[in-house]
Order: structure tokens, then C-alpha cells, then sequence
């Protein structure tokens, strides 16, 4: 089954759907690569689909032992190499709020979120650096 459908807008846009929900997607080139950036670009998408599929991966987990994430919140940093132009680095800030807040609980949340579908679909060489902070 078809997952998403892509249309080339112009002006180096693009807007995808995702079939089964109909919701839209709208990427720009970014403004270091002749785009006007004035939406995700196709690499802060990847970058930012690791930081959500983190997350999601973490709710899964706490639902399955009972933690409470009371509050998730992940910043993303994407950083370009060159030659060839690709995302090289992957920079993940998470700040959380869990209940109870254990050691055993940080470890099992952070193991299920290191090892999410996306982080284990990226190139070994893309570097993926992953912080998590607890706050109450």
C-alpha cells in the first residue's frame, strides 16, 4: 500500500499526503541550497522524524510499565556536511517530566528511544547525538 503521494508545486516546494489521513506536508529547498526555507526542508524533516519517532517509541514504552510522561519535549539540530551535501550530524535535546522518575525508569525510556525505528534506519555514519534531561 502507498504510503504518501508527492506533487512538485514549483519553486523548488513540494507537498505531501499521507494517504490513509489526508494530511499535508509542505517542504521548501532551504535558503543555504537556492530554496526560500519558508518550511521544513526535506532534511529537517529527517532529522526531526528521528526526534518524533524517539518520542513516540518512549510513549509506547512508559504505556507498557506504567511511567507517566507528564512532559516530553525534544529540540532538534540538524547538521550539514559537505561533499557529498548530507545530514552528518543529528543533535536531540530531550527535556522530560516522568512519573515515577527512577533510575530503572529513565534507563528502560531512554534504551526504548535510542533504539526507535528511525534511529536504527539512519547510516551508522550519520552521528546521532542524544541527550536527555529530567525536570520536574
Amino acid at each position: 500500500m502507498i504510503t504518501s503521494k508527492t506533487n512538485y508545486l514549483g519553486e523548488l516546494r513540494t507537498e505531501s499526503e499521507h494517504i490513509k489521513s489526508e494530511q499535508k506536508i509542505v517542504s521548501d529547498a532551504p535558503t543555504d541550497n537556492r530554496g526560500k526555507g519558508e518550511a521544513f526542508s526535506p532534511t529537517d524533516l529527517l532529522a526531526t522524524a528521528l526526534t518524533k519517532c524517539m518520542i513516540t517509541i518512549m510513549g509506547i514504552a512508559a504505556s507498557e510499565k506504567q511511567i507517566e510522561l507528564k512532559e516530553v519535549t525534544g529540540e532538534t539540530e540538524k547538521i550539514m556536511g559537505q561533499n557529498p551535501r548530507r545530514v552528518s550530524e543529528i543533535r536531540v535535546r530531550m527535556k522530560m517530566n516522568i512519573s515515577p522518575n527512577t533510575p530503572e525508569n529513565r534507563v528502560f525510556l531512554e534504551r526504548a528511544a535510542l533504539n526507535c525505528p528511525v534511529a536504527k534506519s539512519l547510516s551508522k555514519e550519520l552521528i546521532q547525538d542524544v541527550e536527555f534531561d529530567y525536570i520536574s
